[in-house]
């Protein structure tokens, strides 16, 4: 095994194969780029052709656009194709709208259900190099086998990357999600969210109400409002 050619020997030689394996992945999506573009160009050259010739219009087209639009990326998620990124980039240092709750007073109630919500995170956040991310779902949120956070300290239930959290982590509002809370104030919370299949045990009518920094959230494609299906972008 000492001798085996093929086995990294020390940091250059592991540099080496990784740069190695950047390539080919380069390379390929260099390969399927040129014949993303000569499908492009064929497709475009046909839409003309109809359009010209007075078959479609290009009312219809857009509406039959947006409906195998909506059924190709629901279908991409639950194959887990492509990556996941916030779709708009905001330095999280200087986001303004960050939500000011006292988690400690109720974590022991809410069992810090937002911790086990799956997001993207931004290229802000994956070129720090602090915020996990999953490596088979690039880029959600790294999680472990209990849905939770990777970044959650078991016990006090508290963030140990608290000044470096996502721009999501800073956006998200629980007060008004029904499925964390039935009543905020009262301090009530909803009765399955200690559960372990939480949140894909509930129905749609525990949906979160929308509101600012829901809405801002949502912008950003990384809140669903859809019950049953964790936070990820659609």
């Amino acid at each position: 095994m000492k001798n085996d050619p093929d086995v990294p020997k020390g940091p250059e030689d592991l540099r080496r194969e990784i740069v190695r394996g950047i390539l080919y992945v380069h390379s390929r999506l260099n390969a399927n780029t040129g014949e993303t573009l000569e499908a492009l160009s064929l497709l475009a050259a046909l839409i003309e052709l109809l359009h010209q010739k007075g078959l479609i219009t290009l009312e219809e087209l857009e509406a039959a656009k947006q409906t195998a639009g909506g059924r190709l990326a629901e279908q991409f998620e639950e194959k887990g194709l492509g990556i996941l990124l916030q779709d708009k980039e905001e330095d999280k240092y200087a986001y303004p709208g960050s939500v000011k709750i006292d988690c400690a007073s109720r974590v022991h109630l809410c069992h810090a259900a937002c911790c086990r919500l799956a997001f993207a995170l931004s290229k802000q956040d994956v070129q720090e190099g602090i915020v996990k991310w999953d490596f088979e779902k690039p880029y959600l949120i790294a999680r472990g086998k209990d849905n939770y956070c990777t970044h959650i300290e078991q016990g006090p239930m508290t963030c140990s990357i608290w000044d470096k959290r996502p721009v999501p982590c800073r956006a998200f509002d629980c007060r008004r999600d029904g499925r964390i809370w039935i009543d905020f104030e009262k301090q009530i919370p909803h009765p399955d969210v200690a559960r372990s299949d939480w949140p894909s045990c509930l129905k749609d009518e525990h949906a979160p109400v929308a509101h600012e920094h829901d809405r801002v959230a949502a912008h950003r494609k990384v809140i669903s409002v859809k019950l049953g299906e964790e936070v990820i972008p659609t």
